[in-house]
């Protein structure tokens, strides 16, 4: 546990260093609250489907803390051309344990960076609805970092070229959020589409976010939790084999 314990605190502390990381990562997802929130605020009400900073912010904080889990697996890459993870690697202590104590710090990092999006949707004019659902909501944001935090990992345990990574990465995640309803309702959409936002994991991490923040859903909340979690130990499981193959 020293070990995973060690990794763990390691990432938070490389994160929040970082001030230039931390507000250009804050900068998109305000870009998104603000663009869309405001500008289609309007067409959103018309439509007959409310207030549209409502439904928009659960899918934006998801989307943050996507990006912020997805890219701490560009560090697998930089550790691996500094020689840092070599000196990690030959530590008497498994490698899954390393790269459970990595995941667990970039899921808290990414967490967090949920958290303060969601204070920032709070002050653009969301609101919460029922403040008992917070910490099911956190358990949401810890289920949909830890996922993308063990698959951004993956990713970066087969790969040496950091300019190579974002690109796969994006290619990635793009499809992933824009295919999660977390811009618009997952209700009357074309059959193709629904199947591709149905076994898309981050549907349910949103949609379960959004209800626990709103009140609003489209799956059941049990449905949402069920698939989130049990998709993120899976790619835990994923993420430590392809870790431990790694050749430095």
């Amino acid at each position: 546990m020293g070990a995973i314990y060690i990794m763990w605190l390691r990432q938070i502390k490389k994160y929040w260093r970082s001030k230039a990381r931390i507000i250009s990562s804050l900068a998109q997802p305000i870009l998104f609250l603000v663009a869309l929130g405001v500008g289609l605020g309007p067409v959103f009400q018309k439509a007959g489907d409310g207030n549209y900073i409502q439904f928009l912010a659960p899918g934006i904080i998801a989307m943050a803390i996507l990006f912020t889990a997805m890219f701490t697996g560009i560090e697998v890459i930089w550790d691996r051309q500094f020689g840092f993870l070599k000196e990690t690697l030959v530590a008497p202590v498994a490698r899954t344990k390393i790269m459970l104590g990595r995941t667990l710090g970039g899921a808290t990092v990414a967490t967090l960076q949920g958290v303060v999006v969601l204070l920032i949707s709070l002050l653009i004019g969301f609101h919460v609805s029922n403040w008992a659902y917070f910490p099911l909501a956190l358990v949401f944001m810890f289920a949909i970092a830890l996922f993308f935090t063990a698959l951004g990992t993956t990713i970066g345990s087969g790969f040496r070229d950091m300019q190579a990574f974002p690109l796969v990465i994006n290619f990635i995640i793009m499809p992933l959020f824009f295919l999660s309803g977390a811009l618009f309702p997952l209700n009357d959409l074309p059959g193709g589409i629904v199947a591709v936002t149905e076994v898309n994991p981050l549907t349910y991490g949103v949609d379960g976010l959004r209800y626990c923040l709103t009140g609003l859903g489209h799956f059941s909340v049990i449905a949402d939790i069920l698939v989130i979690v049990i998709v993120a130990i899976i790619m835990n499981v994923i993420g430590s084999y392809a870790f431990s193959k790694i050749q430095v």
